[in-house]
């Protein structure tokens, strides 16, 4: 492979991973909010920063899912 194509597939991988891990680091702190209050608020205000956790969440649906067709395909 070039050098290139390893460092993109090197930072898809890297963002992949880092999307999934904060979003179950994420549902750790809301569980335990709800565990110890009954409830979870969030509110975010920045538009900015909005649009970037939507984004990010996306990523991570879609990283989830290549991670997991890659997986089903090596069990044949």
């Amino acid at each position: 492979m070039e050098k290139t194509k390893l460092n993109w597939l090197l930072l898809f991988h890297s963002l992949g991973l880092g999307c999934l891990s904060s979003s179950i680091f994420l549902q750790i702190l809301v569980f335990k909010d709800i565990i110890q209050q009954g409830y979870f608020i969030a509110k975010e205000q920045n538009q900015l920063i909005l649009s970037l956790e939507v984004f990010l969440s996306v990523f991570a649906v879609v990283y989830f899912v290549y991670i997991y067709q890659r997986y089903v395909r090596s069990l044949k």
